[in-house]
C-alpha cells in the first residue's frame, strides 16, 4: 500500500489570501491529499506569499528556504503577491511552482498529476 502523500500550507498576509490557500486546501484534499503540520513534514509545501511590506517580502523568503531545509526533497509551490510581483526572485532550491495572485488555485489541478 502506498503512503497518502501530504501537503502543508503557510499563509501570509490578507483574508484573501487566507481564502485563496483554504481553496488550494481543498483541491489538494480532493486529489487525494492529507494536511500536514507546516513545521512537520510534506511532500510538497504550498507559501502563499504577501508583498504589502519589505517586512513581508522578507518573511515570505524566509519561510521559502525554511521549507527546503525541512525537507530538501519535498516541492514547494509559492504563490500570492510576490509570487506575482517577483516570480524571478524565486528561483530558489526546491521551489517547483510559482503562481502569481490570479491562478493560484485554479492552475494547481493542471499540475496535481505531474
Amino acid at each position: 500500500m502506498t503512503e497518502q502523500k501530504t501537503v502543508a500550507f503557510h499563509t501570509l498576509g490578507c483574508k484573501v489570501n487566507q481564502y485563496d490557500t483554504q481553496a488550494m486546501r481543498e483541491r489538494f484534499e480532493q486529489a487525494g491529499y492529507r494536511t500536514a503540520e507546516f513545521d512537520g513534514q510534506a511532500d510538497i509545501y504550498v507559501v502563499n506569499t504577501c508583498t504589502v511590506t519589505g517586512t513581508g517580502d522578507k518573511k515570505s523568503m524566509q519561510i521559502i528556504r525554511r521549507c527546503h531545509r525541512q525537507n530538501p526533497q519535498a516541492q514547494i509551490v509559492v504563490t500570492g503577491c510576490l509570487a506575482q510581483r517577483a516570480a524571478d526572485e524565486l528561483t530558489l532550491p526546491g521551489v517547483r511552482l510559482v503562481l502569481g495572485t490570479p491562478v493560484s488555485y485554479t492552475h494547481l489541478r493542471a499540475h496535481e498529476t505531474s
